[in-house]
């Protein structure tokens, strides 16, 4: 990633290591991994799936600033450390679809990679969303099915505007 957007990655040690995509992005050198919660930057935004305020473009300037983090849990143990309070200022991601190959089409189970790549996109960073997902094989795939989400965030001008336009896509895919 460019020098103007500091990436850290919480890795809870939890997920396969083969698999785990926080692991992979540290292998290329595009995030900083962390094993303590207390070395996420305070004014971060932190990606978190039970925080009550949407990600939205508002965020960009504290991205650019402060940078962006992610924490990296298996979906089995994740909400017992999400519920005590993480450093940062926490953002869920707004409903997008997994292109990963363990959760394949399943709504809103991203792997660690898709959320920063979503939240780097949403928050207008899309060539380094694409730079990032670029290094797995099914990186554009993820960022193919969710193209026109991702463009519908991207133009909300904040979390409010988010949440109704993820309203209208949650409804839209019901219907199917």
């Amino acid at each position: 990633m460019p020098n103007s957007i500091k990436i850290i990655v919480y890795h809870a040690r939890q997920c396969d290591p083969k698999k785990c995509t926080a692991l992979k992005l540290k292998r290329h050198g595009l995030i900083r991994l962390v094993t303590s919660m207390k070395l996420i930057p305070r004014r971060s935004i932190v990606l978190n799936p039970f925080a009550e305020i949407a990600f939205s473009p508002a965020d960009r300037d504290r991205i650019k600033n402060f940078g962006l983090a992610a924490l990296d849990f298996s979906w089995e143990h994740v909400e017992k450390p999400l519920t005590k309070h993480v450093r940062g200022t926490s953002r869920c991601l707004p409903f997008l679809v997994a292109g990963n190959p363990v959760n394949f089409g399943v709504p809103t189970k991203l792997s660690t990679a898709e959320a920063i790549a979503a939240a780097l996109y949403i928050a207008g960073f899309k060539e380094e969303a694409i730079k990032l997902m670029s290094i797995f094989k099914w990186g554009p795939t993820f960022l193919e099915i969710n193209r026109e989400r991702l463009e519908s965030y991207s133009k909300a001008k904040d979390s409010k505007e988010v949440v109704e336009i993820q309203k209208q896509f949650i409804k839209a895919d019901t219907i199917y």
